[in-house]
């Protein structure tokens, strides 16, 4: 399965926002199941970032998020995505 979640954020916080992104990347990167993750700035719109994970499946997926260091350090991250669905198979 894939996972993504996009965001939106100012221009003058796109250096500390990527290293951010690359921190959640890494901390999901140690959950069982992930396969590979993404980091991107949009080349259009350099207001938009997308995270992009993949999973063996979905309960990894939904394992690797509800673990206490996604909680932690992760979660307060992801929480400022945008409002839209993000799983897909």
């Amino acid at each position: 399965m894939i996972a993504i979640a996009r965001f939106e954020l100012p221009l003058s916080e796109a250096d500390a926002f990527r290293s951010e992104l690359e921190s959640v990347r890494d901390v999901l990167s140690a959950a069982e199941g992930f396969v590979s993750g993404t980091v991107g700035q949009n080349l259009d719109e350099p207001t938009l970032w997308v995270l992009t994970t993949e999973w063996k499946n979905v309960g990894s997926y939904r394992r690797a998020l509800s673990s206490t260091r996604a909680k932690l350090e992760a979660i307060p991250v992801l929480a400022r995505a945008i409002d839209e669905p993000g799983a897909y198979e």
